[in-house]
């Protein structure tokens, strides 16, 4: 059962992957203006390889592709559509937009992938200080228990200077 649903979800990324890519292909084509490596609320991953930028609900299948192909790794190693693109500020809020949940736990234990990947997107010095001081304002950057907040996170690594998160400034 469990190969069968690999091979689902793989078929449904190639058709889904080739689609998009055909209407890429002929959007481009039509308008020269637009980004070469946009992607949409979902983040970079593979999703964004697949559906871009494109509005609406179509987001709700790219988190999903970025999810099942690694995005945390694709952010890390620029790959997936993750380029220099989203290694900023914003990039910086994207992650944190796209793991609220795994970064509040994260955040709760004062370690974890998430806070790896956070520093590396901030710039930060040492990923064990961000845990440290994410775990001390824990109430701060998850007011609701649950899920991180994006200003929060970013405000609390920026004000810590002894963090160094250079690209948050």
């Amino acid at each position: 059962m469990k190969t069968a649903s690999k091979l689902l979800a793989g078929a449904l990324f190639l058709l889904l992957a080739t689609a998009a890519q055909a209407q890429t292909s002929s959007s481009s084509s039509s308008s020269s203006s637009s980004p070469k490596h946009a992607y949409g609320t979902a983040g970079c991953g593979l999703g964004s390889l697949a559906f871009g930028d494109q509005g609406g609900a179509i987001q709700v299948i790219a988190a999903t592709l970025n999810g099942i192909g690694g995005q945390t790794f694709a952010i890390t190693t620029g790959t997936s559509n993750c380029g220099e693109a989203a290694v900023s500020v914003r990039g910086a809020e994207l992650f944190i937009e796209a793991n609220k949940e795994a970064l509040a736990k994260d955040a709760a234990r004062g370690s974890g992938e998430t806070i790896v990947t956070l520093s590396h997107l901030a710039g930060c010095k040492d990923p064990a200080a961000v845990g440290v001081v994410l775990q001390k304002q824990l109430t701060t950057i998850v007011p609701d228990g649950a899920k991180a907040s994006v200003e929060k996170t970013i405000s609390t690594l920026r004000s810590d200077k002894s963090l160094a998160c250079s690209v948050l400034g």
